[in-house]
């Protein structure tokens, strides 16, 4: 596979062969959906709903990875969750074309979830709760933990390495140092935290909201992780809204599963690691053509310099008291 653009090879004739590979005929419409990190695309089909084709990018999760998140996601289906979850086609939900791997879905319609609408967050936090009990039921074995290390320091070292500019290094370096020194001492002070499957990148751009209830798409990044990084991603506004929105969720969390609000802590942590981890994750694939397109700011001193005010803002936040629930 080539090293500049690991996608070279996804000409709409290839992806239709693909497609027409498992069964499906298409009616020669292609049309590329919002994703980086994959390739994922809408294809017409003849006679039927256009199906959703996902290639996966080479190299970033094994065989054995990507059929973890998808047996996921078909625990979640048998319990009635409503998560996308990939087809079985030829009896596999994972198929090798080529040289790539490839998933295909049903197309879901759907909008992005009112987060300012309390009803919307309380059911929000029903439908987590039922994903984290059936998450915690079993371990991934294969995939990753969301850790300060796989997500901060591992980050902070690539960026160092082979993305900062030399103008900025020195407070780049002695600021992500400084930030992860607290971050780390944050976390210890959260105790032991129990690690469940979650979701992962549980924002509003992965939630199709449709029929009065959340739609769960995309869980390419689930990993092993405390169970607030499904939900703190729920939450903006100043202090105040935050424990509102807050409240909301958990009273519908709490339905069907136990919260540790020891997590609280962690909040402002997984933020901080997201932020840093945003920058790295930029800087690892500058080598395909799209993100030079989508992000021709990367990279410059002006990007660098943003970052630092940023994470500046982000240090007097984890300062601060973390959310409470007093009356919870």
């Amino acid at each position: 596979m080539p090293q500049e653009n690991p996608f070279e090879q996804l000409t709409p004739d290839f992806i239709l062969d693909a497609v027409e590979s498992r069964g499906f005929y298409s009616d020669g419409r292609v049309l590329a959906l919002n994703s980086y990190e994959n390739r994922v695309l809408q294809i017409g089909l003849e006679e039927e709903a256009p199906l959703i084709a996902k290639f996966y990018r080479p190299k970033r999760w094994t065989k054995e990875q990507i059929l973890e998140e998808h047996n996921f996601c078909f625990e979640l289906v048998e319990q009635e969750l409503p998560v996308v979850a990939p087809m079985k086609t030829q009896g596999e939900s994972l198929f090798e074309y080529q040289g790539y791997y490839c998933a295909l879905f049903e197309r879901k319609g759907g909008h992005a979830p009112e987060l300012d609408n309390l009803d919307n967050l309380f059911t929000l936090g029903r439908f987590l709760g039922r994903i984290h009990g059936v998450g915690q039921a079993k371990d991934y074995s294969l995939r990753p933990a969301l850790t300060p290390k796989t997500y901060g320091h591992d980050s902070i070292e690539y960026i160092i390495e082979y993305a900062l500019p030399a103008e900025v290094r020195m407070p780049y370096e002695t600021l992500v140092r400084d930030l992860m020194q607290l971050v780390d001492e944050l976390w210890q002070r959260a105790g032991e935290q129990r690690f469940i499957r979650v979701h992962g990148d549980c924002h509003i751009g992965n939630i199709l909201w449709r029929d009065d209830n959340p739609h769960f798409v995309d869980l390419d990044d689930s990993r092993m992780a405390p169970a607030i990084q499904d939900i703190w991603m729920l939450l903006s506004g100043d202090r105040e809204q935050q424990q509102k929105q807050l409240l909301e969720v958990l009273e519908g969390y709490q339905e069907f599963c136990d919260f540790n609000t020891r997590e609280l802590q962690m909040i402002e942590c997984l933020r901080t690691l997201r932020m840093i981890y945003h920058s790295a994750w930029l800087a690892r694939r500058w080598h395909d053509p799209a993100f030079k397109y989508a992000f021709p700011y990367f990279g410059s001193v002006q990007y660098w310099q943003e970052q630092i005010l940023d994470l500046r803002m982000q240090f007097a936040e984890l300062q601060e008291a973390p959310l409470s629930l007093p009356n919870y």
